[in-house]
């Protein structure tokens, strides 16, 4: 499979998108939710157009939410090597070359193109980050024209008759960097192309420009878009502030409550600057105060944490800890190690993208080896098999139990504060609360 056949289907790299599929979906997140299935059809020319902000992660998110074998568009410039560029045309990699790649290297965009036609004649499925680069920041940037310009010369390149559509996608991180995160994955309502036919035969550039803003448009409809950056901080933190405890709701995801949450806070800006103000000064004290004292949302969140139930959750995990143990063999396997190479890169966007790629290539070493190790040392064979199945199950069961000790602790914490009368924590709580009640407040006006 190279570049030639790219938008032709590979055995191989269904077998290959199988394996890593299941490490990424059940593995390295922990939920993925994904809304608008329908408005995706097999039958139809698509072009997907979702934001970036998390590097490979955000493609790897479409990917593995869409079924087939979609073709992405990526830079020119990690095609140096044959080596790497035989491997990135088999993974269905398409490369773009930019003027900053030497002017003279902007004609290879020519067979690009034509293949692109290929592939959406193929109904593989065009997959275009259309930012351009990824930003950790929960805001669409300025599209570039690069998805509008090939939906079109595609399209006239085929006597307009793929009827192209581009579907706006949405993708979203419980949290960036860590393992065991929640992702939504939103597919938009289609934008036929053809609407912009006739303005793009009168004038190109003008349809260009209609087609972005009409893109831009769609997909802030479907992402957390913090339109603000005086006040990004303040409105971020206030969502994991209100809406944290929502991140596995499938019904009426974290996502669309962002949405709401931000809207309500942008028309607040304008009819009531002063509570608006105030809101966000809250949202950022809470956030240095809950730092300082080491509570987290969920705490706060909390009336009371009883004694009982915290001493109960103790002896629960001392006797589970034979259990954690175990499953310590996957975390220090899987997800210590990668910690090593994550340290020496500085941008936090692509610290996700290490940890799951390093995480993957010793999965594919160790997973083997802990399966030859249970057949040579366990018998009968189904309890090798067993043993050797449950090394993942524990894994994430550790995760889970470091993560739940560290609530039980905070829990003891929070008692202390309150039995030592601390100041800060009062103050802390009090906020926190006040904060919960305004941000309530707001909702129940705009019902």
């Amino acid at each position: 499979m190279g570049k030639d056949n790219i938008e032709k289907y590979s055995a191989r790299y269904a077998l290959l998108k199988y394996f890593v599929g299941l490490w990424h979906n059940n593995i390295f997140y922990r939920k993925i939710i994904v809304l608008g299935r329908e408005n995706i059809s097999p039958e139809n020319h698509l072009i997907f157009s979702p934001n970036h902000q998390n590097a490979l992660m955000d493609a790897l998110a479409v990917l593995f939410t869409l079924k087939g074998q979609p073709v992405f568009l990526a830079r020119a410039d990690i095609y140096k090597r044959k080596v790497i560029a035989d491997f990135l045309y088999f993974l269905k990699l398409l490369p773009v070359y930019r003027i900053r790649d030497g002017f003279s290297s902007l004609r290879a965009n020519d067979e690009i193109f034509l293949k692109t036609i290929d592939v959406l004649r193929n109904k593989n499925g065009l997959v275009i980050l259309p930012e351009g680069d990824h930003a950790g920041f929960r805001r669409l940037r300025q599209l570039k024209k690069g998805i509008c310009r090939v939906a079109f010369q595609a399209d006239e390149a085929t006597g307009f008759k793929l009827m192209i559509k581009i579907i706006p996608v949405s993708v979203e991180y419980s949290n960036y960097t860590r393992f065991r995160q929640v992702l939504s994955v939103v597919y938009g309502k289609p934008i036929e192309v053809s609407d912009f036919h006739q303005i793009y035969k009168e004038s190109p550039e003008k349809a260009l420009n209609e087609l972005r803003d009409k893109l831009t448009t769609e997909m802030k409809r479907i992402m957390v878009h913090i339109e603000s950056v005086d006040d990004y901080e303040a409105i971020d933190e206030l969502r994991s502030i209100v809406n944290g405890r929502y991140s596995d709701d499938i019904k009426f995801p974290k996502l669309f409550r962002d949405r709401i949450l931000i809207d309500r806070l942008n028309q607040l800006r304008v009819s009531d600057p002063q509570a608006y103000n105030k809101l966000c000064s809250m949202s950022l004290l809470v956030k240095k105060l809950a730092k300082e004292l080491n509570v987290s949302y969920r705490l706060l969140a909390k009336k009371n944490h009883p004694f009982g139930w915290l001493i109960a959750g103790l002896a629960g995990l001392f006797a589970t800890s034979p259990f954690y143990l175990f499953g310590n063999i996957f975390t220090l396997t899987f997800l210590a190690l990668p910690e090593l190479q994550i340290r020496k890169i500085k941008d936090l966007q692509f610290h996700s993208s290490i940890r799951f790629g390093i995480s993957l290539a010793l999965a594919f070493i160790f997973l083997p080896v802990y399966l030859i190790i249970s057949l040579l040392f366990f018998s009968p064979l189904w309890l090798s098999l067993v043993i050797f199945m449950t090394i993942p199950l524990a894994g994430i069961f550790a995760w889970n139990y470091n993560i739940v000790f560290r609530r039980i602790i905070g829990g003891f914490r929070v008692r202390k504060y309150i039995k030592n009368k601390n100041t800060d924590y009062a103050s802390l709580k009090k906020n926190h609360d006040e904060l919960i009640k305004l941000v309530t407040g707001i909702e129940d006006e705009k019902r």
